[in-house]
């Protein structure tokens, strides 16, 4: 922030804010800035009234209007320039009071004149529409671990633990990016009391438990690895050779890191379990977001819960930020803006900026059933690295499933013939095959024994597939796909590095 900053204070910005939870921090370097640009701080709060930093000197001051009326006097010298940070100003802004708004924009025009500037500091920023024009929002990113390490070091100082092992200290600040800095003195204090050191464990746990308390991304363990899904071979390979792009040697290459991908495709074919092993194969941690939840109720609301949102993600990085079925998320932003003010429009369009100009790696995996709900421009080279389509699973790829599924429920492969469980299942998806053998276990369960092959066969008798149920749907996605995406199963003789596009169907 410091740089930018310095850069409007010197090209004359009279109005600013900056947007942050993070209260003493900004100061510190708001005042950072202002002693390098010999420049006279003072910082207003409703309750100490107008401090002069420098000098120590309050003046009560409890009301704005008392306070504008001050500032008038003190712009109108030359000399010095006067910076004035104004920590309450938002909950004035909110009652939208007309005497204060005009007022305030008559300072404006005084700071401006006379060299001077207010910056506004709070954890939400909403003006009116008389201010927006008047106010300029300086970035204020997430702590990085420079900043994390000095947190770290004072609270091994407070609990006089005099040597910590480097790899432990980096796994413990690796751990805490994406935390402020108060939550990250907090995981950190909180390990201490729980082991009696610093444990990267228990730091991660908390930030999972921070960000989830947050409501827009959390922190997901990523116990799934790509031996995990049956088939999707072309997909699981694409994968595996970009897992070492994260890397500093590829940095030193010159390899940009990746993007991200985009898998579209039928429901219950793997696309989640595949967005969940992509994390464990690039090993990095993984952040699920949640569209529905950006959007709110308050005007700037789901645009500020956006910036939060990149904010975090960039702050974390390098990380895999998984978004489902993202369809359903900007379905609405090729609308008129009819039904809910353009904010679809204008998060979407944040969205697709970032995306095609974000240099932090961060690796986005968006799944979608229904791609054509999503707008032309998202799927352009440039916001993805490549777009797969995962079809229904073959034959081969039934039994893979079979034996996976098998197994993940504490059974044997060996004992059942999946070959033969594969052909029974010829429309399934892997989600529907592994439902049959959850009814099956059920009906073995309720007679006191282990499931057998006719408990299989039975339950696939009250299996109705998608495939039957949608299949005009499916249809029309994989008419879709021709020559739009990827296959992400090889069929037929196609081998590992088969870049061919979806065949007609």
């Amino acid at each position: 922030m410091q740089n930018q900053l310095t850069t409007y204070l010197s090209a004359g910005y009279p109005g600013l804010a900056v947007v942050s939870s993070e209260e003493a921090r900004a100061e510190a370097e708001i005042a950072s800035v202002c002693t390098s640009l010999k420049r006279r701080l003072h910082a207003w709060s409703s309750t100490e009234g107008l401090v002069d930093t420098k000098e120590g000197r309050v003046t009560n001051c409890s009301d704005p209007l008392e306070l504008f009326q001050l500032l008038e006097g003190m712009f109108n010298a030359k000399e010095p320039r006067h910076v004035v940070l104004l920590r309450d100003l938002q909950l004035h802004l909110d009652q939208t009071d007309p005497p204060l708004i005009r007022r305030m924009k008559d300072i404006l025009r005084l700071a401006k004149v006379g060299g001077h500037a207010i910056i506004l500091l709070g954890c939400r920023l909403k003006l009116p529409p008389e201010l927006e024009h008047e106010i300029t929002t300086v970035d204020f990113s997430l702590p990085d671990a420079n900043q994390l390490r000095t947190v770290l070091d004072g609270i091994l100082k407070s609990a006089k633990i005099k040597s910590l092992d480097e790899a432990v200290r980096e796994g413990a600040i690796q751990s805490a990016l994406g935390l402020t800095t108060m939550e990250a003195e907090n995981a950190f204090a909180l390990s201490v009391v729980e082991t009696g050191g610093i444990d990267h464990k228990v730091i991660a746990r908390e930030k999972a438990r921070t960000l989830k308390r947050n409501g827009l991304v959390e922190v997901v363990e990523a116990t799934t690895c790509l031996d995990d899904i049956g088939g999707l071979g072309l997909l699981k390979d694409w994968l595996v050779r970009r897992s070492g792009a994260f890397s500093a040697s590829a940095k030193a290459y010159g390899l940009p890191a990746p993007k991200g991908l985009l898998i579209v495709g039928i429901p219950g074919t793997g696309k989640s379990l595949t967005a969940k092993a992509t994390a464990s194969a690039f090993g990095l941690p993984l952040l699920r977001l949640d569209m529905g939840r950006v959007f709110g109720g308050i005007v700037g609301q789901s645009e500020a819960n956006l910036r939060a949102v990149i904010q975090t993600a960039e702050a974390i990085s390098p990380c895999v930020l998984w978004i489902d079925e993202i369809e359903k998320g900007f379905s609405g932003s090729s609308s008129s803006g009819s039904t809910d003010g353009g904010t679809s429009s204008r998060v979407f369009g944040s969205f697709l900026s970032w995306m095609q100009e974000k240099n932090k790696p961060v690796f986005v995996v968006a799944t979608a059933n229904d791609v054509s709900k999503l707008p032309p421009e998202f799927l352009r080279k440039g916001r993805f690295d490549e777009m797969f389509f995962v079809d229904l699973p073959d034959a081969q790829e039934r039994a893979q499933i079979w034996d996976i599924v098998i197994a993940r429920h504490g059974r044997k492969p060996t004992e059942f013939d999946t070959v033969v469980l594969a052909q029974m299942c010829e429309l399934y998806t892997g989600a529907e095959i592994e439902a049959v053998f959850v009814d099956a276990l059920h009906e073995a369960y309720a007679d006191g024994r282990e499931p057998k092959p006719s408990d299989i066969l039975e339950a696939t008798e009250h299996m109705i597939p998608l495939a039957q149920l949608m299949d005009g749907q499916i249809a029309a996605l994989r008419h879709w796909a021709k020559g739009r995406a990827r296959l992400a199963a090889s069929r037929g003789k196609q081998g590992r590095r088969n870049t061919r596009r979806i065949d007609s169907n």
